[in-house]
């Protein structure tokens, strides 16, 4: 199993960004899959997540800004990102959830990264004017 993103980089402030990640070893629509983000000295934050029902769900600090989609034929996952700000600054990556935990119950559990069965390396992704 591996998950390999990319499509980080220094932007300014507004501007946009794609993030793929690319699944190999399964199949990315059999999972609900996430994106979620870190910074140095703080904890993951969980940003978006698209479930094999193909619901998404975004973070408050995010929504109406990112758009989260899967390309099953390419078995890959996107992040687009818009109207970036300068606390968007991040470490970026990907993650599948554990099968066996419910959606609906993880939400509950406020997202918690620990239920992720993997994740990739991350993209990082600098707003910066």
């Amino acid at each position: 199993v591996r998950l390999v993103e990319s499509g980080g980089g220094m932007v300014q402030p507004g501007g946009s960004l794609r993030l793929s990640c690319v699944a190999s070893g399964f199949t990315i629509s059999h999972y609900d899959m996430n994106w979620a983000r870190q910074t140095p000295g703080k904890g993951p934050e969980w940003v978006s997540s698209i479930t094999t029902g193909s619901t998404t769900l975004y973070a408050d600090s995010v929504k109406g800004r990112f758009a989260i989609s899967r390309d099953n034929a390419k078995n890959t996952l996107y992040l687009q990102m818009d109207s970036l700000k300068f606390e968007d600054t991040a470490l970026y990556y990907c993650a599948g959830l554990n099968p066996s935990i419910p959606f609906a119950a993880w939400v509950q559990t406020g997202y918690n990264e620990t239920a992720y069965d993997f994740w990739g390396q991350g993209t990082q992704v600098t707003v910066s004017s």
